[in-house]
C-alpha cells in the first residue's frame, strides 16, 4: 500500500482512437493532412503531415477535438514527432523551417466548429532534437522525437490544442495529454486518498489522512502531494487501540489476546468433561457408602 509511484491519468491518446481522427484543419486544403502510416513498431496508426517548405509565409493550423480536464488544473501535452532537416532539401532555404508551434484554448463548449486564432494562447515553440533526411528515407528509418510540455492552471470544463505549421516538414505521429495523481497510500497508520496535483509546477496540496481501522488519531495526520505526483512531508500519525498492534500498515488484533482466546479440539473437550463426570460419580459413590 505505500507505492508511492505518481499516476498518470490520460485525457487524450491519438493512437488509441479507432478510424479517423478528424481534428479540424486550418485551411481545409493544402494544410495539414491526415494519412496513415505504420509507426516504429510497424503498427498503422493515423497521423497529420504537412510539408510546405517551397512555399513563404505558411500559417497552417490543426486542432484537436474537446479534451475534458476531470479536474485536472495542470495538464501534460506529450508530442512524437519527425521533422524534415531543411539542410537535405535542394532549393529551400529562406522558407524551410524546422520549427512548430503549440497553442491551447480553454472551453466549456465540446462542439465548437472553427479554428479562432485570436482565442489561442501559445504554450511553446517546439524543435526537434532529431531531423532526418532523404538517406534516413532510403534506410526506412524513423527518427521520432518525443517532447513534453505542461499547462495550468486551467479552469474551465475542457480545452482544445492547436499546432501552428510555419514552413516545416512535419509528421503528427502521436499526441497524448495526461495529469498526474499521488497514489492511494498508507503512512504512520493513516490512509491518504489518491490525490490530483496542483495547479502550478511548484505547489504543494494538503491532504489531511484518516486513521485505519482500529486506530486513533495521537497527531492529525498530513501530507502533501507535490506537482511530479509524489507524497512529500508526512506530519503527524495515528497509534493502535488497546489489543492491537501494528502490522504491515495495519492495526491487527495482538498475538497475546488472541492466545488467550484460543478455542481447544472438540476432543480435549470431551476428553475434560468425561473425567469431570468420572470424578462427580466417585465423590457420589463415597457419599453413598458414609451414609450407609
Amino acid at each position: 500500500m505505500n507505492a508511492d509511484f505518481a499516476l498518470e491519468f490520460t485525457l487524450l491518446d491519438s493512437r488509441s482512437v479507432q478510424g479517423e481522427l478528424g481534428w479540424i484543419a486550418s485551411p481545409l486544403e493544402g494544410g495539414w493532412e491526415e494519412v496513415s502510416i505504420m509507426d516504429e513498431k510497424n503498427t498503422p496508426i493515423r497521423t497529420y503531415q504537412v510539408c510546405n517548405v517551397m512555399e513563404p509565409s505558411q500559417n497552417n493550423w490543426l486542432r484537436t477535438d474537446w479534451i475534458t480536464r476531470e479536474g485536472a488544473q495542470r495538464v501534460y501535452i506529450e508530442i512524437k514527432f519527425t521533422l524534415r532537416d531543411c539542410n537535405s532539401l535542394p532549393g529551400v532555404m529562406g522558407t524551410c523551417k524546422e520549427t512548430f508551434n503549440l497553442y491551447y484554448y480553454e472551453s466549456d463548449n465540446d462542439k465548437e466548429r472553427f479554428i479562432r486564432e485570436s482565442q489561442f494562447a501559445k504554450i511553446d515553440t517546439i524543435a526537434a532534437d532529431e531531423s532526418f533526411t532523404q538517406v534516413d528515407i532510403g534506410d526506412r528509418i524513423m527518427k521520432l522525437n518525443t517532447e513534453i510540455r505542461d499547462v495550468g492552471p486551467l479552469s474551465k470544463k475542457g480545452f482544445y490544442l492547436a499546432f501552428q505549421d510555419v514552413g516545416a516538414c512535419i509528421a503528427l505521429v502521436s499526441v497524448r495529454v495526461f495529469y498526474k495523481k499521488c497514489p492511494l497510500t498508507v503512512r504512520n497508520l493513516a490512509q491518504f486518498p489518491d490525490t490530483i496535483t496542483g495547479a502550478d509546477t511548484s505547489s504543494l496540496v494538503e491532504v489531511r489522512g484518516s486513521c485505519v481501522n482500529n486506530s486513533e488519531e495521537k497527531d492529525v495526520p498530513k501530507m502533501y502531494c507535490g506537482a511530479d505526483g509524489e507524497w512529500l512531508v508526512p506530519i503527524g500519525n495515528c497509534l493502535c487501540n488497546a489489543g492491537h498492534e501494528e502490522r504491515n500498515g495495519e492495526c491487527q488484533e495482538s498475538s497475546r489476546d488472541l492466545g488467550d482466546r484460543t478455542t481447544l479440539p472438540l476432543g480435549v473437550l470431551t476428553s475434560e468433561r468425561y473425567m469431570l463426570m468420572e470424578t462427580k460419580d466417585e465423590e457420589l459413590r463415597e457419599s453413598v457408602k458414609s451414609v450407609g
